[in-house]
């Protein structure tokens, strides 16, 4: 686990000493590239201890976006398809932004996420909390061996306390009788990863982080009060609908369902029997899902274009939407149910952000407070340089939180060095529990 993550983190820390690094969202009906230069910020200099990215800011020079081909449900379902859907992204990202591409940073949606919170603790010396300190209590927690079935993909420290002192971010430097963490675990399916990693490096570019769609969306829509007090990210998708919930700061939770923006499309199709496209259509152009007494009144076209036939003549604006309903209905409490057993209700902030390309489906933020019982609102993913405005839609949150995971990742355990000896670990607790019922 340490050897992957470590060599990752040093293709990183190569691509960004030469000053250039792509980020790559791999979703079930996009491939979206962006490419990243990093330059000096004015007034900066190197000093001890600072990282090259505390002296770089970076603005977007290359972007484009591809339809997928060869992913279904946020899986890869054909490796060649996947690849040559990859590789046209990147080339076209590469002749926009006028250098080659050597290094990515990737995001995916699917894999059978499983996170869980172990805790650790260790007895302290005489000296301050130094780093072999943190990777002792990071060994102390209770990590189980990844199976051959999975992978972890995240292994990050979300609190630290000295002698009961909880919510340290940084220990180093800190005295006292006994250090413990809480170190947040998410394993992804090996299967899936080995195939991403697979038509990546088939491309001709080496794989410098991996991440998924979870982590991006929830870093790049949520605002900062809604990461400390306590939020869920909803990225609804094409084919997967991806969950994280965030508290101070950290991601502490994240989950993949595989539902999406896709599986309403395929209902409109079904129901009206017309072509994916034109079901497609429909569902941006006249979608919703609160009916009116207007929508009864509304036609929906019957003529799509050349050799494109619309839905019968008649049908309505609201038999649409009693279409789209049930399926968004049926996404809604699939989501109330995995923040159910995540103990979301018992965060301070408790609210809501919905993002991704089916989030903008008219009438869902209201559908979505009824059906979760939570604050909502829509989220948009936040503003960096040089991003396009064609994607600065929900659509593009994993893209844009990926360029700030390449850019500044979190702390993960592989960060810190191997502690000089073994500890024996210690009992396991609850997936959020422990932690929050510090804080309220």
């Amino acid at each position: 686990m340490h050897r992957l993550h470590r060599a990752l983190r040093s293709k990183r820390a190569e691509a960004l000493q030469r000053g250039t690094i792509a980020v790559l969202e791999i979703g079930t009906t996009k491939i979206a590239c962006l490419v990243l230069k990093f330059e000096a910020k004015p007034g900066t200099e190197a000093r001890a201890g600072s990282s090259l990215t505390d002296r770089t800011g970076f603005r977007i020079t290359g972007a484009a976006s591809t339809p997928a081909h060869g992913i279904k449900f946020g899986e890869i379902e054909s490796i060649s398809d996947a690849t040559g859907a990859i590789r046209r992204a990147i080339a076209e990202a590469q002749r926009v932004c006028g250098e080659r591409i050597d290094h990515v940073v990737a995001c995916f949606s699917g894999g059978r996420l499983h996170s869980n919170l172990n805790f650790g603790e260790v007895e302290l010396g005489d000296d301050p909390v130094d780093e072999f300190d943190i990777s002792r209590v990071l060994a102390a927690s209770e990590v189980e061996e990844p199976s051959s079935e999975s992978e972890v993909i995240h292994a990050q420290p979300v609190n630290f306390s000295v002698d009961h002192r909880p919510g340290m971010f940084d220990p180093r430097g800190h005295r006292g009788k006994r250090l413990t963490a809480d170190l947040h675990i998410l394993s992804v399916d090996r299967g899936t990863l080995e195939n991403f990693s697979t038509c990546v490096e088939n491309c001709n570019v080496e794989l410098a982080g991996i991440t998924t769609s979870a982590y991006a969306s929830g870093i790049s829509s949520l605002v900062e009060d809604e990461q400390e007090l306590g939020a869920a990210c909803v990225d609804i998708g094409g084919g997967v609908t991806a969950i994280s919930i965030f508290f101070k700061k950290h991601m502490l939770f994240a989950e993949a369902l595989p539902l999406g923006g896709n599986d309403i499309t395929s209902d409109i199709s079904a129901a009206f029997s017309v072509s994916g496209r034109v079901a497609e259509k429909l569902k941006i152009t006249r979608g919703g899902v609160i009916a009116t007494s207007d929508d009864d009144l509304e036609r929906l076209p019957s003529d799509q274009g050349p050799s494109l036939s619309g839905p019968p003549r008649g049908s309505t604006r609201s038999q649409l939407i009693g279409v789209i309903r049930p399926r968004v209905e049926e996404i809604l409490e699939n989501v109330k149910s995995i923040l159910e057993d995540a103990a979301f209700d018992k965060l301070t902030g408790q609210r809501v952000v919905l993002t991704g390309g089916s989030s903008a489906l008219p009438g869902l933020e209201d559908l979505a407070r009824e059906k979760l019982g939570h604050p909502i609102r829509s989220g948009r993913p936040m503003r960096i340089s040089g991003l396009p405005q064609a994607m600065g839609g929900p659509e593009f949150a994993s893209t844009v939180g990926l360029t700030m995971f390449a850019a500044h990742p979190e702390d993960e355990w592989w960060d810190f060095p191997d502690p000089p000896l073994a500890n024996p670990p210690t009992k396991p607790v609850g997936r959020l529990m422990h932690w929050i019922k510090e804080y309220l």
